[in-house]
């Protein structure tokens, strides 16, 4: 359990705003609402800047209330792990009340906006358990949220598993922009998602390579703690890369993108799957973990971008 109480009682000094900021982790709540402005732009909307808008701050405060829920309920393990312990919770520098408040204000707020895309509330009895296809957004906005914070963030305290279970959670963005222009979900939506599903395994595998000690400090049983040489740690990495360029062909397949697509694709995962390759390497592991994370970094804007367009310019 948390003792959410011992970290929050007696804050060190007045919040400020940055604080606040801080504690909605802005970098990945930022790739959250680019992965979602991805879905949306990939389905070609009709323009419509009330939509656009409410999609964007909706998504922002549902990512950023998560984030601040994610450390409310990580508090006591930050404050043991060199690369959170200066998180304004574990400093006291917000009481952990206020950021239980501000954290499911954020996420209540957020979902609001996103079910509002589907226009006025209209109390049907008779549709009570059928869930419109306009609220679709609000849908996979409200499954992030739980599987965020009901199935990974306690699973990384006991579950070998809790890196692919975040996984799942960190893809759903992508189907909240699809689903808010589409309303439907389709292949390419459901494509996105197996895009991100697959780039975050070697993405947190070279991140938690690099941290395997701050994590094993709190005996958090994933992968890169349990594998002391990293060998299951790379092939793992390996794996999940190569079958991200498989599911960035299938557009191609399907006929959803252009061959100049699949050409940049090609090159580009060329490219990531050689930085996989090289973290297979038992001497230069520790530096190939790095280049690895940085590639991934570079990788997924610049294949999100190429695909967004795509779409927009050889499939109007």
């Amino acid at each position: 359990m948390n003792d959410v109480t011992t970290v929050s009682a007696a804050p060190a000094a007045k919040a400020r705003l940055s604080d606040y900021l801080e504690l909605t982790k802005p970098r990945l709540s930022l790739l959250s609402v680019l992965t979602t402005l991805v879905g949306y732009f990939a389905a070609r909307p009709v323009w419509s800047a009330k939509e656009f808008f409410a999609l964007l701050l909706g998504t922002a405060a549902c990512a950023g209330g998560v984030a601040a829920l994610n450390q409310w309920m990580e508090s006591d393990t930050d404050a043991q792990m060199h690369r959170t312990a200066d998180r304004p919770l574990p400093t006291g520098k917000i009481a952990g009340g206020s950021a239980f408040v501000l954290g499911w204000l954020l996420c209540i707020g957020g979902l609001a906006l996103l079910f509002r895309l589907g226009g006025p509330v209209v109390v049907d009895p008779a549709a009570m358990f059928h869930l419109p296809a306009e609220r679709l957004a609000a849908f996979f906005a409200l499954l992030t949220i739980i599987a965020y914070l009901a199935c990974y963030t306690p699973a990384k305290r006991w579950s070998k598993w809790s890196v692919e279970l975040g996984a799942v959670a960190g893809a759903f963005p992508p189907l909240i922009g699809w689903t808010a222009a589409a309303k439907s979900t389709g292949p390419l939506g459901w494509i996105l998602f197996g895009v991100l599903f697959f780039w975050q395994i070697p993405h947190f595998m070279a991140i938690a390579w690099t941290f395997r000690h701050d994590y094993g400090r709190v005996n958090f049983p994933m992968l890169p703690v349990r594998d002391t040489e990293g060998g299951q740690v790379a092939r793992w990495a390996l794996l999940h890369t190569v079958a991200l360029v498989a599911v960035c062909v299938l557009p191609v397949l399907l006929g959803l993108t252009s061959v100049y697509y699949l050409m940049v694709t090609l090159l580009l995962g060329a490219w990531f799957v050689s930085r996989a390759v090289r973290f297979l390497r038992p001497a230069a592991r520790d530096a190939a973990a790095r280049r690895l994370f940085l590639a991934s970094i570079l990788w997924l804007p610049l294949q999100l971008g190429v695909l967004v367009a795509d779409r927009l310019l050889f499939h109007p």
